[in-house]
């Protein structure tokens, strides 16, 4: 089966299934040859029918890519679904045709196993903790986003909530940390920004929270600017947003030798992240002098890991 790379697939937005018992019900009710038919409880039927559709559409790669793009654009079809997706009941048949719920299902078991990218579900975060739940909600929609928080919320105490997604603010990726700000700040009432608040005074993390926030009062010492620059940038890499908006998020409209010395510091702000960003200037910036800074910083980033060692 083709593979794809989950660092050039953006994040995908959640789905909304049936329960398991819905799901085995229409894997029985899809009209397969009678041999095909699986057996036993809900989870083996949907097992079962899983594996049946990995071998299938592994055999012909143009079917596969077909029904992947289904999955990705969300949208209607116009003309005659294809045999064996109408034949395995992935799509529903009228024209123009859309996936079915079945469909959605292995689409998002087949995307998990080729890149590794784990598309929510709606509703499936509710129990989720804290670091999961950032983790989760970072391809969610803002709509989507605001249902599944209130999910999440019933049965906890919102301040008690709120310390929550604070405490794990500072190692969570990046994009889960913007989301997990923007939710304190914007969802959480005064509750959730008095926890903003008592983290303000972090190294580091409370530099990207007065970065985001707009706090004009707390500024980043200048070891923490590389570490801001990086966490912000990263945060887009993660999504899957094109390389420009990497670099445009660093270079904020300074000039080549302005972004020449942005892009030196970077090297010793001590982020995970920090050699992805670099490399995305280096594979994909205009100009020269500014990819081979970004590749001495590079180098220097490697060579203070092996001295951190």
């Amino acid at each position: 089966m083709r593979s794809y790379d989950d660092d050039t697939l953006p994040l995908q937005p959640p789905i909304r299934l049936p329960d398991e018992a819905t799901l085995a019900a229409a894997v029985r009710a899809a009209p397969l040859a009678e041999e095909l038919k699986p057996e036993g409880d809900d989870a083996e039927t949907l097992a079962a029918w899983a594996d049946h559709c990995r071998e299938r559409l592994a055999a012909d790669e143009g079917l596969l890519l077909e029904f992947i793009r289904l999955f990705l654009s969300r949208e209607p079809v116009k003309g005659d679904a294809p045999e064996t997706l109408a034949g395995l009941g992935l799509v529903r048949q009228a024209e123009p045709y859309t996936l079915s719920w079945l469909g959605l299902w292995a689409a998002r078991l087949i995307i998990a196993d080729t890149t590794g990218q784990d598309i929510p579900v709606m509703g499936s975060l509710a129990d989720s903790d804290a670091a999961t739940l950032l983790h989760g909600l970072r391809s969610y929609p803002e709509a989507e986003r605001d249902e599944e928080v209130v999910g999440w919320l019933k049965g906890r105490d919102p301040d008690t909530a709120a310390a929550e997604i604070a405490s794990v603010l500072g190692t969570v990726s990046p994009l889960s940390r913007a989301v997990g700000v923007e939710l304190l700040w914007s969802d959480f009432g005064d509750g959730g920004r008095l926890a903003l608040s008592r983290l303000l005074e972090e190294p580091k993390l409370g530099a990207v929270i007065a970065a985001r926030t707009g706090n004009a009062d707390r500024q980043p010492v200048p070891e923490e600017i590389a570490w801001v620059l990086v966490d912000m940038a990263a945060a887009l890499l993660e999504f899957g947003d094109a390389a420009g908006e990497v670099i445009k998020s660093i270079a904020m409209g300074m000039n080549s030798e302005e972004q020449a010395g942005t892009i030196a510091i970077l090297a010793f702000g001590d982020h995970p992240w920090t050699g992805r960003v670099l490399q995305v200037f280096i594979d994909h910036h205009p100009d020269e002098r500014i990819a081979a800074a970004a590749r001495k910083a590079l180098r220097r980033l490697r060579g203070l890991g092996d001295v951190r060692l």
